[in-house]
């Protein structure tokens, strides 16, 4: 039996095939590659080039593999853009994922693990944030996911689907041998961004507001290791496999640390005084976005293991300095 990694070219679906691979799954990838690389496909998984929206397609793979459960990380993921250009996100979030459901009903493929996010919250009423919280998006790009995760149940209750939803914060990092990292274009994540200044792809790193209700005055994230993600996958593969309902995990590491914590622990990591301006707030960015993933350690047995700022950043950075244009030659 083989796990179906939709989106497995990209930055969390290629780590989280890697992680498959290691522990002895069957992967088969499908991806167009419009943001992925087929670089960071991993030696030993199947590759199939092609679109969620066409169902041939899907149909060939769930007819000539033997699939038992799919892990969906297809969609595209930049909030800013997805202000400017909801329509794209919603036709390929959306309409994409619909068609995928057709064809998984279709071929009776009953287990699916979604790639959601924390922008399904929008502003946090609490922190640490609980997978009971209202659930009120700010871009379009939080509101797709939150609906994909509706369409996931909705097709459940007709269906006899089962899903698991998981819902992360910061992904970061890179996997410890180096191979695969982070690669997006444009880049839009802190850590990366940070670490452009070392590597001499900038001068300096913006700092969008020092005035929030924080300890100094940035932003306070969830950074939570990309390998650690990663695993939340595969248990949640065999939560499913193993008969459980389906279900709605956050993941991060329930601690956070401000854009100035961050920068300071590059600096110290790659021995680079990475310059720092401070410039005005940004729309729609909340002082603090923090996880709890009680539910997840405790359902899934979950446990983080590289859950330190600063192992978190030598691993991007040991990616990053000997990539510097990504999986560009």
């Amino acid at each position: 039996m083989s796990v179906l990694v939709l989106g497995g070219a990209g930055y969390i679906g290629s780590h989280t095939a890697l992680e498959l691979i290691r522990a002895g799954e069957e992967v088969v990838i499908a991806d167009n590659l419009a943001t992925g690389h087929i670089e960071a496909v991993p030696e030993g998984a199947k590759f199939y080039q092609g679109d969620l929206h066409d169902k041939s397609f899907l149909d060939s793979i769930f007819e000539n593999e033997d699939i038992d459960a799919a892990i969906h990380f297809a969609a595209y993921s930049l909030v800013g853009e997805s202000v400017t250009n909801p329509l794209k996100y919603y036709d390929n979030n959306l309409c994409g994922t619909k068609v995928l459901l057709d064809s998984m009903v279709e071929h009776n493929i009953d287990k699916i693990v979604f790639s959601s996010t924390a922008a399904t919250y929008g502003e946090p009423e609490n922190i640490p944030i609980l997978e009971t919280d209202r659930t009120q998006p700010t871009n379009p790009y939080g509101e797709t996911k939150l609906a994909m995760e509706k369409m996931f149940y909705w097709t459940s209750k007709a269906h006899d689907l089962r899903y698991v939803s998981l819902r992360y914060f910061n992904a970061c990092g890179a996997d410890k041998s180096g191979s695969i990292g982070e690669a997006h274009n444009p880049e839009s994540h802190l850590i990366p961004l940070i670490l452009q200044v070392p590597n001499g792809k900038r001068e300096s790193v913006s700092i969008y507001g020092t005035d929030y209700d924080t300890p100094d005055g940035t932003c306070i994230r969830d950074y939570i290791h990309v390998t650690d993600l990663a695993q939340a996958h595969i248990l949640a593969v065999k939560y499913l496999r193993n008969g459980n309902e389906s279900n709605i995990f956050n993941l991060g590491n329930g601690v956070g640390y401000s854009v100035r914590e961050v920068i300071e622990t590059a600096r110290k990591v790659t021995g680079h005084p990475i310059p720092a301006i401070e410039t005005p707030k940004r729309a729609g960015d909340p002082a603090r976005l923090v996880a709890s993933s009680e539910k997840a350690r405790t359902i899934l047995g979950w446990n983080p293991e590289h859950d330190s700022l600063e192992e978190i950043i030598a691993d991007a950075w040991n990616w990053h300095k000997n990539h510097p244009d990504g999986f560009q030659k």
